[in-house]
């Protein structure tokens, strides 16, 4: 500022000092007249820098010409730090914003932004997969306009968001219960935040669980009512030695079966609760498929002793092939598979174990049996626990209904394929199917 006053008081002194060198006979009055031409001059030019000035401030852009010294010069210098502070500021707020979108976006969640009526102001994938949505369609459209179902209507009107809503999904069919769960939450001027997340697999869990419980108590209720039943009467009555003989032989039967239904289920927990197995041990398919028909030709003489019946078993094994995994649980998969077979197939039946080698490398494990066979409805739900096509048929041949749920988990574990195929009436046949990176040939 004194720099100022003293340019302009030196414009001043030499204006006049023009001036009166000008008009020597009217010194008076030339020096008068020099010094409002030097002010009119300097205010001129102090005008046209202001006017550069405000025209640079209007347009908000740093990077247009400004004045460069003097005061104005010194304003435009402060003016272009705020203009560029706030530039950055601007910057930094808008990749804040990005980043926090970006966030959202990758939720696997879904979060839909609402104004104060309801109109959709921004979404993420997963919303636009749990509802349909579409950005260009459906920006500033009413959520419930597009979302017509009557339990959201009324949880939204009801403005109490305390709780979440459970509401049938896109896509939903009676094969696929997909289900949402909905919450909505206030924020900022009326908005309003509404999560979605999609539930089918926690209900399905939840509804696998109740099942289990449930059948593992009637499992276990079964058995331990006979042999509450025997005890009592061997308690009570006076029976002959027999009479004896047959009931402790009943109740050693149904405490097998309590036992081997205890034994699954550990084994399941223990293929459920474990890392898969490595590649580093390996099991001979040939020393598998003799100890497999050792038990199955065991299993036929227990049954032939108890029923007189027969059955032709063929074991053949077309692969010097070794398997990596886990010994037992191979061993019980296929164990499983065989001891089914000889169970479910009836008199002069044939049952027919194969091992063979495919053309990319991988090994088929087969067993094929001459059995009633399956129904189509009943194929995809046979590996559930607990499930069987004959419940009494079941219980009369010592089943417990895990036995192909172990054998699925196993397969999964292994990175196989288990496949079922049966024609009601003509038998069934099981194999699973093992990677080529689990095969190598016997030397």
């Amino acid at each position: 500022m004194i720099l100022r006053i003293a340019v302009f008081l030196g414009l001043q002194l030499a204006g006049g000092v023009c001036g009166w060198l000008a008009l020597p006979d009217r010194a008076a009055v030339g020096a008068l007249a020099g010094v409002v031409a030097a002010g009119i001059g300097w205010v001129s030019a102090d005008a046209y820098r202001g006017a550069r000035l405000l025209r640079w401030v209007r347009a908000g852009d740093a990077s247009l010409d400004a004045p460069s010294n003097g005061l104005w010069g010194e304003i435009a210098e402060r003016v272009r730090r705020l203009v560029r502070a706030r530039e950055r500021l601007t910057r930094d707020s808008q990749d804040r914003l990005n980043d926090f979108l970006g966030a959202l976006q990758a939720s696997p969640n879904g979060v839909v932004l609402l104004d104060g009526q309801g109109r959709i102001e921004w979404f993420n994938h997963s919303a636009s997969q749990h509802f349909g949505l579409d950005a260009r369609r459906d920006m500033q459209q009413y959520f419930g306009n597009l979302v017509r179902d009557p339990a959201f209507a009324a949880y939204f009107a009801g403005l109490d968001y305390g709780h979440e809503l459970s509401v049938p999904g896109r896509g939903r069919t009676p094969l696929r219960p997909v289900s949402l769960s909905l919450q909505l939450h206030p924020y900022g001027e009326g908005r309003l935040l509404l999560l979605s997340r999609d539930v089918t697999a926690l209900q399905q869990a939840e509804a696998m669980r109740r099942d289990f419980v449930a059948n593992v108590s009637h499992e276990i209720r079964t058995p331990l009512t006979v042999l509450g039943g025997f005890v009592e009467t061997l308690q009570t009555l006076s029976l002959t030695e027999p009479e004896r003989e047959r009931y402790l032989g009943m109740m050693a039967l149904q405490a097998q079966r309590m036992q081997t239904l205890v034994n699954d289920l550990l084994t399941l927990s223990r293929l459920e609760g474990s890392p898969p197995p490595g590649l580093a041990d390996w099991l001979s398919m040939p020393l598998l498929m003799a100890q497999l028909e050792r038990e199955a030709r065991a299993l036929l003489a227990v049954l032939a002793d108890k029923t007189g019946r027969e059955l032709t078993l063929v074991f053949d094994s077309q692969c010097q092939c070794e398997l990596s995994g886990s010994s037992s649980e191979l061993l019980s998969a296929t164990s499983n598979l065989v001891s089914n077979a000889v169970r479910y197939t009836p008199p002069n039946g044939e049952v027919h174990v194969c091992v063979a080698p495919l053309q990319d490398g991988s090994v088929e494990f087969s067993v094929r049996d001459t059995g009633p066979g399956i129904a189509p409805e009943h194929i995809p739900r046979l590996t559930e626990r607990f499930y069987r096509v004959d419940r009494s048929r079941s219980r009369d041949t010592g089943g417990t209904g895990l036995g192909l749920a172990i054998v699925k988990h196993v397969a999964q574990r292994h990175g196989a394929e288990l496949t079922i195929a049966s024609t009601p009436g003509q038998g069934s046949r099981f194999s699973i199917i093992f990677p080529v990176e689990r095969v190598r040939q016997l030397a």
